[in-house]
């Protein structure tokens, strides 16, 4: 028996057999929440048969493994047979586990606490890498497609971005190192870590923020810098917090100089992990469905970010982002143009767009001519 650890709850389906177990499995031998007691029923270093396993289905609802094993547990499922959406569901599950700590407003906030997370945080990036090892981004989009979501906005969309975060990186740079691509993944986990201190309500508004709502919310990068650096974390010493720092305090700085909160500009200003998780955080929050709201298309989404290529969004990253999406550029498609107030910090209920009506050629003396008109969108 062990009161003293905290536990995770593992799936049947994902637990191998006929080899051998490199992890606890634990059972919760009381029905009363207030007093859980996990015995352990396997040991780690021996080989779970499949009859055995079977057994503990039928006696026991649920399996447990405890968490200071839950990078062995993670790195044993990557090297599993499980298919890619059953591997990336239980690193999710981990990451919002994590992320659920970070954000719990019910806890009083420590370095100490922010340092373990962010340890657990890397060893669930790691296993993302692993994982998306063989994904490149347009196959990330269809993984994420079939993932499950949940109600609060920053969990499910920091997951997505810190994915999308490494696809684009080794989209970039095909010999990254998996540090570098840990780097990428985590700090596309941790962009939004400031949001901590912004007030509940108003992260989980999807109406029209007041003014004065949306400048506490543009105050998360300087928030989440602060936290991360100057309360002392002490974290693996694979994390560079300087990187991470970076990403999270620049992640809303637009390439032309406009973004905030420091209105850098250019590559020279911008970290390139920053620039990396802008278009990640730009793409996944007008692409993926959220329980209230509509999303656009990939070709309305790609044709919408191009219009802030050398504005918001760094080209060269972009040009090549686009290369990496499969959609069909048709004009038949209908066209975009989001306000260039959009932030995706905002889980809006409806996105700030316009719709662009394409006119059919005209006739003008034998000259054709194309004109474009820009009005709101109807209802």
């Amino acid at each position: 028996m062990d009161d003293k650890r905290s536990f995770f709850s593992v799936r049947y389906d994902l637990i191998q057999v006929d080899t051998t177990i490199t992890y606890d499995l634990f059972v919760n031998s009381s029905s009363i929440k207030e007093k859980e007691k996990f015995v352990r029923i396997f040991p780690a270093g021996a080989i779970l048969i499949k009859e055995y396993l079977e057994e503990y289905h039928r006696k026991y609802f649920q399996l447990y493994v405890p968490e200071d094993q839950r990078r062995i547990y993670l790195r044993s499922l990557v090297k599993s047979d499980a298919d890619d959406v059953k591997k990336t569901e239980v690193i999710k599950s981990a990451a919002l586990d994590y992320l659920t700590n970070i954000f719990d407003n019910g806890k009083k906030f420590s370095t100490e606490y922010l340092s373990k997370s962010i340890d657990g945080c890397k060893e669930v990036v790691e296993a993302m890498v692993n994982v998306l090892d063989q994904h490149n981004i347009d196959s990330l989009r269809n993984l994420i497609a079939n993932l499950s979501f949940h109600d609060f906005y920053t969990y499910d969309h920091s997951i997505n971005v810190s994915m999308y975060c490494i696809t684009i990186y080794k989209a970039i740079n095909p010999k990254a190192t998996k540090r570098e691509l840990i780097h990428a993944g985590l700090g596309g986990l941790l962009h939004d870590l400031g949001k901590i201190k912004i007030p509940t309500h108003i992260l989980n508004n999807p109406g029209d923020l007041a003014d004065e709502e949306y400048q506490m919310i543009k105050k998360h990068p300087d928030f989440g810098i602060d936290l991360l650096l100057n309360g002392h974390c002490e974290v693996s010493e694979e994390v560079d917090l300087n990187i991470i720092g970076r990403v999270i305090h620049e992640h809303h700085e637009n390439i032309d100089g406009t973004g905030y909160p420091n209105k850098l500009k250019g590559k020279e200003q911008i970290h390139l992990l920053a620039r990396v998780c802008t278009i990640a955080d730009f793409f996944d929050a007008i692409t993926t469905k959220r329980s209230y709201n509509e999303v656009l298309t990939i070709p309305e989404a790609m044709n919408s970010m191009r219009k802030f290529r050398n504005i918001k969004l760094d080209p060269d990253i972009f040009d090549i982002f686009d290369q990496h999406i499969r959609y069909v550029r048709t004009d038949f498609t209908r066209d975009f143009k989001l306000s260039d107030a959009f932030d995706p910090t905002i889980p809006y209920a409806k996105l700030p767009v316009e719709e662009i009506n394409k006119f059919k050629k005209e006739m003008d003396f034998g000259k054709i001519k194309f004109v474009d008109n820009i009005k709101p969108k109807k209802d």
